[in-house]
């Protein structure tokens, strides 16, 4: 298990006064092995080690040991470090409420920590929330989106780090999508919480070099710099396949429906369902009015969708669930969509545009350009991006 890998002489010291269950600390993926940042804990226990520290995190944040997770906040108590607050993303701390699901501050019942909401009114970590707070750590899994929220609560987090001189400890992790870039640049008048930043839809980077480029190209309030220690991946390959041991929210349950999100995420903001509420979620399409395909499927109400688009009926529509691994965002299914739809007039939701990055998206999917046509006029915005991107690059 321990194959390769150099224990260091203060690790040694550590690991004498841990017990056995949290010798998970050092669990190495068996993903090439691969050592994410959460692993690491030789490297991060020495910035922390009588610090007053909080945690954004999720349910992902757990070491995994014989298919038994370990969360980052159990454990770190297990070390005695002083973990006194959690700041919770979209979906919860333990990852289970529903896309968009205003999330509650709370207490954490397991133990007794203090949990603030980062999703729902409030977005960013106030000074008073960060009062006696030290140093914060940030581990969430991230799948390589613009539009999943949890890049713009890291940009708030930073901010509010950077405002109070508080350092941020990013572990890194890898980024399911990270061997591609592709999509539209977004625009200034559609910047919103799924989308903060002048990047493609999928951009290529993981977590840890996306905070390196909001520090550098000066994208939080006031020119602000966010002091950052980032806890790297080693023997990472972003052009390699790599599968989440966790799903990373409640309606990304598998490698298949993490490769169609970027594709699919457009559909979120029309009337196509695409399979919250049934167990193929963003692998299926369909709505109850394309009769003239022959798979179907009814969306049930479930944890993680309680209440998902056409509720209890039944959809027409394409299953997904065999398509090839993409490395580029696909628009045939939005025309497709698009081109089915007899009531074209409210194909489009306001926030249509909020996804797609511009609104000239929808206007030429309304105009009947094809993907070639569309996809050119990304190339512009890609370009300049990419010359961008090279600069934050941690990983080959």
């Amino acid at each position: 298990m321990l194959k390769n890998f150099q224990i260091s002489k203060y690790s040694k010291v550590v690991l004498i006064k841990i017990n056995f269950f949290l010798i998970l600390s050092l669990n190495i993926s068996a993903q090439n092995d691969l050592r994410i940042g959460i692993d690491k804990t030789e490297e991060y226990l020495q910035l922390i080690k009588k610090k007053n520290v909080a945690i954004v995190s999720n349910h992902t944040s757990q070491f995994l040991i014989e298919n038994k997770g370990i969360h980052l906040v159990d454990s770190l108590l297990k070390l005695n470090i002083k973990v006194q607050k959690v700041f919770a993303p979209e979906h919860g701390f333990r990852g289970n409420s529903d896309a968009g699901e205003k999330i509650v501050n709370s207490i954490d019942p397991k133990t007794g920590i203090p949990i603030v909401s980062l999703y729902g009114n409030k977005k960013k970590p106030s000074a008073e929330d960060l009062d006696g707070i030290d140093v914060i750590i940030f581990d969430i899994q991230d799948v390589g989106a613009r539009f999943y929220t949890y890049l713009s609560t890291m940009h708030y987090v930073m901010e509010s780090c950077a405002e109070n001189n508080i350092e941020l400890i990013i572990l890194d992790r890898p980024n399911p999508n990270g061997h591609y870039i592709d999509g539209p640049v977004m625009t200034k008048e559609s910047m919103s919480f799924v989308g903060l930043h002048p990047v493609p839809i999928v951009y290529g980077m993981t977590i840890g070099e996306y905070a390196n480029m909001i520090n550098g190209e000066k994208w939080l309030k006031n020119n602000l710099t966010c002091k950052l220690n980032i806890i790297e991946i080693s023997n990472y390959d972003r052009y390699s396949k790599y599968t989440l041991p966790i799903k990373p929210s409640p309606n990304l349950p598998n490698e298949q429906s993490i490769n169609l999100y970027p594709s699919l995420c457009f559909f979120e903001q029309t009337p196509v369902s695409v399979g919250r509420g049934t167990k193929k979620q963003f692998q299926v399409l369909g709505t109850p009015y394309w009769k003239n395909f022959k798979f179907n499927f009814t969306p049930k109400s479930m944890p993680g969708a309680k209440y998902p688009k056409h509720e209890n009926f039944t959809c027409f529509g394409l299953n997904l669930e065999n398509e090839d691994y993409l490395s580029k965002i696909d628009l045939k299914w939005l025309i497709l969509a698009y081109k089915n739809e007899k009531n074209k007039d409210i194909f489009f939701k306001s926030g249509f545009h909020r996804l797609a990055g511009n609104k000239i998206l929808e206007e030429q999917i309304k105009k009947g350009l094809s993907e070639k046509e569309i996809k050119k006029t990304w190339k512009k915005g890609l370009d300049n991006f990419k010359i961008i991107r090279e600069k934050y690059l941690i990983y080959n």
